[in-house]
């Protein structure tokens, strides 16, 4: 095996290698985007009162806005076809 060819074997095995495990250390990052798009009005609602579905379409309403969930999805919880955006 020539030099060149121990030197190409090498680097096709060590770069994906390297790629790999640069992928796989990134730690947590925060919620704090998610949080202000999802709000913390759900915290604590069970839908048992008026007040807790409020507290529900509020997330719903946030959601929707930024386009996490899709337009059917959004028109399914109103249970209505005209969800603009």
């Amino acid at each position: 095996m020539t030099l060149r060819t121990a030197l190409e074997r090498g680097a096709l095995i060590t770069i994906p290698v390297l790629m790999l495990a640069g992928c796989g250390t990134s730690g947590p990052k925060n919620v704090i985007g998610l949080k202000s798009v999802a709000g913390v009005d759900l915290v604590g609602a069970r839908g048992a009162t008026p007040a807790d579905q409020r507290k529900i379409d509020r997330t719903v309403v946030g959601l929707c806005a930024a386009a996490v969930w899709t337009r059917a999805d959004c028109a399914r919880h109103g249970g209505r076809q005209d969800v603009s955006g």
